[in-house]
């Protein structure tokens, strides 16, 4: 398999490429930072790109989409230390296929990219609830800081109305107050 590396940090660059040449894997080339990696992605055309999250300029996820709708077809995998639900959805959507952790040790990472390459394992976005467009607006006010009274008559609901879908906005989101809720709906991208 050829691959190409990007991430900002140099030595992490170079710690990653000697375990996966160790483990017979070809890094054709190492980018700095997003834009570099789309280049020479689009270029070489690896077999896989391994694309840090967080890079300055283009971050990974914006590089995914950006491979992704100049034609790129191959193995899109994202590294990172960060793990959360909202970015996996957002890997997902940009066209990544997996979305690894840093923490992986070169035999792991190079296990883990053979299945995605077989098309065995492919980034799933999290489990998200489903909320109704009612319980959608109330979240939003609720984002707002308003009150239950503020809510229904910002909604034109009674304030019982308004209690009820808090009470199954909080279910959803397996949240047992308004501060659980928003940021059980924030870490989820709901806002």
């Amino acid at each position: 398999m050829r691959l190409l590396i990007a991430d900002d940090h140099p030595l992490f660059r170079l710690g990653l490429r000697a375990g996966l040449e160790a483990e017979g894997l070809k890094v054709v080339a190492e980018a700095a930072n997003g834009q570099e990696a789309l280049e020479k992605a689009l270029s070489l055309r690896p077999e896989a790109v391994l694309l840090d999250l967080r890079m300055p300029g283009l971050d990974g996820i914006a590089c995914a989409r950006k491979l992704r709708e100049a034609g790129y077809g191959g193995v899109i995998a994202l590294l990172t230390t960060y793990l959360e639900p909202a970015l996996l959805r957002e890997a997902a959507r940009a066209g990544a296929d997996a979305y690894f952790s840093k923490e992986l040790s070169a035999p792991e990472l190079k296990r883990r990219l053979l299945r995605v390459l077989a098309g065995e394992e492919r980034l799933t976005p999290p489990d998200l609830p489903r909320l109704t467009p009612r319980e959608e607006a109330v979240l939003r006010l609720l984002a707002q800081g308003l009150s239950g009274k503020e809510m229904a008559r910002a909604l034109g609901l009674s304030p019982d109305t308004v209690k009820d879908h808090l009470e199954s906005l909080y279910g959803k989101l397996g949240a047992r107050n308004r501060v659980e809720a928003l940021e059980r709906a924030r870490a989820l991208g709901f806002i």
